[in-house]
């Protein structure tokens, strides 16, 4: 009962997010609804993965879950490329992949190394590998793209035309990678095991998951819609709002779920899930919009500022030193928060 009536409130609040975006002009109220109808998606969203974590294993449990937990993202970039808000769409998906990268996952090896008994916390190492891979791919292209413009040279006018070349290696990377992922780690034993069973069953935990998943997407339009008037008010820069601000928010529910299952001892499924998301961000989300990009007059590109390239490097370098070898102690998670932190503090002044 109590779940139900958690799962109720998180919609309600959504619904609430809803009806103010249509009847009221009050944005920074919007804006703290906002935050508290994401928080409770993203609840919901955890009630949801751990009812299907009961049946399958950390790796496919950990890729339905990011993919459902990266919707808001999407939207938030669609939403931002039609208002022609470019800087906010580019820069909200470099800093949804440094929130999670840094942020969520330092504050999950924090969570779990308190949990676990010695300290350390453990898990399988492959797919820490495996992301460091892709999102150095990524920040490769980027880089490339960056050192073009800056030098101004003839490929710097076709940076759109390179990008949409770049995306389509990166998904076909990624739907090569996904496949051999899944066959090695979906099956085994069930991601998270119960006392009592999960706390629902499968067929609506699917559902509650799908409709958490949508209900997000529309929490984070109107969220976004009311962001831009509300920051003004408060001189916050569009680098930081869509570095930071709207970044954590439009991945508001690995913030909440990965450093959960840290909390409650499930190593391997919050590191899946919170890794899995930085793969997707960076071989699959990221160029998946530049593709929808097309469709727009504003259009996105791998093509971005220095301090970004800079910041995803190191991101990238840090995470791959600190997972790669399958345990991460309370320090390191603390360091990667205050490689984000700083990341954040840059984004302020900008």
């Amino acid at each position: 009962m109590r779940t139900w009536v958690g799962i109720g409130g998180a919609f309600a609040v959504a619904a609430l997010l809803g009806v103010l975006h249509y009847t009221t002009d009050s944005y920074v109220l919007q804006f703290i609804v906002g935050i508290a109808a994401l928080a409770g998606l993203a609840w919901t969203v955890g009630v949801g993965t751990e009812s299907v974590g009961a049946r399958f294993g950390p790796a496919t449990t950990g890729v339905l879950q990011s993919t459902l937990g990266n919707l808001p993202e999407l939207f938030i970039v669609i939403f931002a490329l039609r208002a022609g808000e470019t800087v906010v769409a580019q820069t909200s998906i470099v800093g949804s992949l440094l929130a999670n990268a840094l942020l969520v996952l330092g504050l999950a090896i924090v969570a779990g190394s308190w949990r676990a008994p010695d300290g350390i916390m453990r898990f399988t190492k492959r797919l820490p590998n495996d992301t460091a891979t892709l999102l150095l791919l990524v920040v490769f292209i980027i880089a490339i793209l960056a050192t073009s413009g800056a030098l101004e040279d003839a490929a710097a006018d076709n940076a759109v035309q390179i990008s949409v070349v770049g995306a389509l290696l990166l998904l076909g990377v990624y739907g090569s990678w996904l496949v051999s992922y899944l066959r090695s780690g979906g099956g085994g034993e069930p991601a998270l095991e119960h006392e009592h069973g999960p706390p629902l069953s499968f067929g609506v935990g699917i559902a509650v998951l799908s409709l958490a998943g949508l209900g997000a997407a529309f929490a984070s339009d109107w969220f976004v819609a009311a962001i831009d008037p509300a920051v003004e008010k408060l001189g916050i820069s569009k680098a930081f709002t869509g570095l930071v601000i709207v970044a954590i928010a439009g991945n508001a529910v690995e913030n909440i779920v990965g450093v959960q299952l840290a909390l409650k001892g499930e190593s391997e499924l919050a590191i899946s899930v919170i890794k899995n998301s930085v793969a997707q961000i960076a071989a699959f989300l990221y160029p998946a919009l530049v593709l929808i990009s097309l469709l727009f007059a504003d259009r996105l590109s791998f093509s971005s500022p220095l301090i970004l390239v800079v910041a995803l490097a190191f991101s990238a370098i840090a995470i791959w030193q600190i997972t790669g070898d399958g345990e991460a102690a309370g320090y390191e998670g603390f360091a990667l928060i205050a490689l984000y932190v700083t990341i954040a503090t840059v984004a302020w002044f900008e």
